[in-house]
Formats: C-alpha cells, structure tokens, sequence
C-alpha cells in the first residue's frame, strides 16, 4: 500500500516538472536575495492577484490541449461575461442571483465552442479564433466602447481584500479550490484518463467505445465556465466592466500550459507542470516590473523563455532516445 502510494506521488511529478520547479525556485530566490521589496507580504500578495485569472483560464485550457485541441476565445468570454455581470447588475439584479447566471452564460458560450467542433467537425483552431473576434464584438454591442465601474460593495471587497488574518487575496481563492480538482480529474478518474487517450490517438479511443464528440463538446462547456468564474474575477479586482478587458490574454495562458509541459500535440502533460509554469511566469514578470521593465520586453522574455524551453525539451527526448537505441544496440551485440 505505502509503495503504491508512493508510486503515485512520484507520477505526479515527470522530469520537466522537476526542471520548472528547480527553475522556478531559483528565480524567486533571486528575487528574495537581490531585488528591493520583492518578498514583501504585500508584493508577494499582489503577484498573487495579478494572475488570478490567468491561473482559472489554464486550468481548462490543459485539458483542451491534451484532447488536440484549443480555446483561442477564453479571454473573450471572460470579456463578455465581465460586460453581462456588469449590465446584470446595473439593471438590479441581486450578485447572488447574477453570478451562477453569468456562469451559465460562460458555459452557452462554450457549448457554442463545443457544438461547432464536436458535432460539426470544424477545427477548433478556427472556430476559436472566428467566437474570439464574435465575443468580444458582441461585448461591444451590449456596452459600447464605454465601462461599468459601480458594484456591489462585496463584490469589490472580494477584488481587493485578503483573506482575514493572512496576506491570501480573496480572488485567488476560486482558483485554489478548482485546481486541485482539476488535478484530481486528470490525474486520477476515468474522464481524465479518456482526455488523455482523445488526445493520444482519437481513433482509437473512439473505437475503444469512448464517445469523443461528447467528450469535446463539455470539455468546451467547462472551459466556458470557468472563464465566466474569470470574468467575474477580473471584474471584482479592477472594479472595470468593458468589452475591451484581458485583450490578448489567452496568449500569456497557452504560454503557460506549453511551457508546462503540454504537448501541442496532445496526449501528453501534466498539471502540476503549468502550476510551476505559472508561478515563474508570474515571478519573472514581477521582478521585471519591479525593474521597471515594460510589458513589451517582459513579452520578449517570457517569448524566448518558451522557445528555449522547447528547443531543451527537444533535445532531451532526443538524447533520451539516443542513449536508449545505444543501450539496445550494446545489449544485442552482447
């Protein structure tokens, strides 16, 4: 029993995750030891909230990716239902009525993600791309080019305050609690490991009786839910309702999930590699910003972090090949 337990903890770590871990820990050490304020609570609490929703958005966004294929409107859905929250209630609707509403819109917004590609057979790539352009336009039809800035005076405190008696801010906790079942799910249940084989070979998964279509079509719907969770989010920790919100987001997202660990391919990744992934993200960025270095050259960093990352990763699995067809050349000639 303890072996076995023991072999699980094991899995869930593979060598890229050590690798972004061993990364990750350097770079916040730097941190600590040579940048001014770095490790203040308060620094510490707003790195921490700045990728609130950034962290929401990977988590379906890893399971997509896995099964081949891809959300490019997350961050336009978290535009739209920001836009639908804030029109909710400024028309009065109550915040405990209008937020599981919101979060129903989000998951009409992914079903209509998941009907095109699922049961209509078009590219996720495409159809992304195309309700991307279409959910931020609609955004700006219901608000136009102008904002909602008055909220109920809970909501904002959840944007901005901390978790009583720790420096935790409210608006990471959504992401806390989803994570780990989103771990669980991937690593451990029968859907997870259905994702897993989608994205290996969707052939034949489909002949081992799994039902595929279904399977895309509600990993959309989840994927447009708990982008709604980040509209709501966003909403409540800038105080900003606008069709123009987290413009370019889902770029940093997949960044995240690829230097994971995530292969593009399908099929293969780990969520324990994008939560590092994300830690270094948000770390480097910090400690750039607290440079006063701009979001363009931050861009540039973070851009060829993930081109060495998978030029490393590539060479590794090459080297591993290398060495495992020596190994078997030296054991037959033997």
């Amino acid at each position: 029993m303890a072996t076995a337990t023991a072999r699980k903890i094991v899995g869930l770590f593979d060598p890229w995750s050590l690798l972004l871990a061993a990364l990750t820990i350097g770079v916040f050490g730097y941190g600590v030891l040579f940048v001014p304020n770095f490790f203040s609570a308060f620094n510490l609490s707003q790195l921490a909230a700045g990728v609130a929703e950034k962290s929401l958005l990977a988590l379906p966004m890893v399971l997509l990716i896995i099964a081949r294929e891809i959300d490019l409107s997350v961050a336009s859905i978290l535009a739209l239902t920001s836009v639908v929250l804030g029109l909710l209630l400024k028309a009065g609707i109550a915040l405990p009525l209008a937020i599981p509403l919101v979060i129903l819109f989000g998951a009409l917004l992914g079903a209509f993600n998941g009907t095109m590609i699922a049961f209509l057979g078009l590219p996720s790539l495409v159809v992304t791309l195309g309700t991307m352009a279409m959910y931020r336009g609609i955004g700006y039809i219901f608000l136009g080019a102008g904002s909602i800035n008055i909220f109920p005076e809970t909501l904002t405190d959840f944007g901005i305050d901390d978790i009583p008696g720790t420096r935790i801010p409210w608006v990471i906790v959504p992401f806390l609690v989803l994570a780990p079942i989103f771990a669980a799910v991937l690593q451990s249940r029968p859907f997870g490991r259905r994702v897993y084989a989608i994205g290996g070979n969707p052939a034949a998964a489909l002949y081992s009786g799994i039902d595929v279509k279904r399977m895309r079509f509600w990993l959309f719907v989840v994927s447009g839910a708990v982008c709604a969770v980040a509209g709501i989010v966003y909403t409540a920790r800038l105080a900003n309702a606008r069709a123009n919100n987290a413009l370019g987001m889902e770029l940093d997202v997949i960044t995240m999930v690829l230097l994971g660990g995530v292969s593009v391919w399908g099929g293969k990744g780990k969520l324990t590699g994008v939560l590092w992934a994300l830690v270094l993200i948000a770390t480097l960025r910090n400690i750039l910003g607290i440079g006063q270095i701009g979001g363009d050259a931050q861009a540039l960093v973070i851009g060829l972090l993930l081109i060495g990352s998978l030029l490393v990763s590539n060479s590794t699995g090459f080297l591993v090949s290398w060495l495992q067809n020596i190994g078997a050349s030296a054991k037959a000639s033997g």
